[in-house]
């Protein structure tokens, strides 16, 4: 066994090079991994350096604070992850990063979500991941880099074949950077997840997700799809569903946040009696109602034995549509997932979810509501589960406890990289 790394102590010598007073919280979480007996050459750690960690006192990185980070971990190989999520690192943080992303060859997750970091940090890290064959995961959820930034990331994905998961989420980026992302995923062979959410899109037409549709045809690496908030209608999700005939990749598609009703949701069941891929479905915040949950609970019920997971919170359905739903489980015992929330709950409703829930066939873990009873009533309860449980947060200590309350966690393996 290779001697411990004292991290630690190389930071302290590196802010005294430097001339930069230390972070106490930056050399907190050193210390704790310095300590780390798992610690071996050939098996990484994680460095969580969370601006939002709530358990200790937290000093949030700045740019000159990462400076001294990237030099105290430039040849530390036992480090290959970093994260670095709610700090205040702006484009020259970015620049700092890059030129270790550059020189450092065994990180292979980073998380960068939810800083200050623009367009012309973007394109100092897009352009470093064209020489990195190393970074698997990138996070760069919630930093404003908008179409501009985004174009850098497009054409990055034109040369590195080494990322396998990018989250553009909340970005800001428009149609160009995503027609370009769409065009430039034709061709690449790597990258298995990709989250496009909540663009600024002027048009109505749709052709960021006709683009998307044409590229889902020619692709055959891709698993995971997040197109959340793309303002989709029934005529994108059409040509969605034209295209995953020809799919026989993708396990995991997000449509959450759109305008999709039920005739959407008509070329969705069919797509579902023929597709033997899908895993996870997510159509919260739609506007399905009850004619578009029967539609999902007919193929459900008597054609697809693929889909897991299936999220209709918040599509305006009453007792009628998620009473169907729930005889598809009857029957569909490769349905095991469910998440109902924010509808319009029934006597009829509750009783076939209790009923569902006390006779094992839908786990409490694996659901959104509780059953619990009142004057011989039987309600439902909301609980804090869902697909995305832990996108924007994780447990600040240890590890996610129980993957299936997160149906994307126990399904697709979603992990750092």
């Amino acid at each position: 066994m290779s001697v411990r790394p004292d991290l630690h102590q190389h930071y302290v010598g590196a802010c005294q090079n430097l001339g930069q007073p230390e972070n106490p919280f930056i050399a907190h979480v050193l210390q704790e991994a310095s300590k780390n007996d798992k610690i071996r050459w050939t098996k990484g750690i994680t460095l969580r350096i969370a601006g939002n960690n709530h358990l200790v006192p937290v000093q949030k990185v700045t740019d000159d604070d990462l400076q001294v980070l990237a030099s105290v971990l430039r040849h530390a190989v036992f480090v290959t992850g970093l994260d670095l999520r709610c700090n205040v690192l702006t484009d020259a943080g970015a620049k700092h990063m890059a030129t270790f992303l550059q020189e450092n060859s065994t990180l292979r997750y980073l998380n960068l979500m939810l800083n200050d970091i623009g367009a012309n940090g973007a394109e100092l890290i897009a352009k470093a991941l064209h020489r990195n064959e190393t970074l698997v995961y990138l996070r760069m959820t919630g930093n404003k880099i908008g179409n501009k930034g985004g174009m850098f990331f497009a054409s990055m994905l034109q040369i590195n074949s080494t990322l396998e998961k990018l989250d553009l989420g909340d970005c800001d980026v428009g149609m160009q950077c995503l027609i370009a992302i769409a065009t430039a995923l034709t061709q690449n062979k790597s990258v298995k997840a990709i989250n496009l959410n909540r663009p600024l899109l002027y048009s109505q037409e749709e052709e960021t997700t006709v683009h998307v549709a044409l590229m889902l045809k020619n692709n055959s690496s891709l698993v995971e799809l997040h197109l959340c908030k793309h303002e989709m209608k029934n005529f994108g999700v059409e040509r969605l569903c034209e295209a995953l005939y020809e799919n026989s990749r993708l396990r995991y598609l997000d449509l959450s946040c759109n305008k999709i009703t039920r005739d959407g949701v008509k070329f969705l069941g069919e797509l579902l009696k023929r597709n033997q891929t899908l895993e996870i479905l997510d159509l919260g915040a739609n506007r399905i109602e009850d004619d578009g949950a029967i539609y999902l609970s007919e193929a459900l019920a008597l054609y697809n034995r693929t889909l897991q997971a299936l999220s209709v919170v918040s599509n305006n359905i009453s007792g009628k549509g998620l009473v169907a739903l729930s005889d598809a489980m009857k029957t569909n015992v490769e349905l095991s997932y469910i998440y109902i929330w924010g509808n319009k709950f029934d006597e009829a409703t509750c009783m076939a979810f209790s009923e569902l829930i006390q006779t094992g066939r839908l786990k409490p873990n694996c659901t959104d509501v509780a059953p619990y009873e009142v004057d011989g009533y039987v309600h439902l309860a909301e609980l804090s589960h869902g697909l995305k449980k832990h996108y924007y947060w994780t447990p600040s200590c240890g590890e996610v406890t129980n993957k299936d309350a997160n149906a994307s966690l126990a399904i697709a393996a979603v992990s750092e990289y």
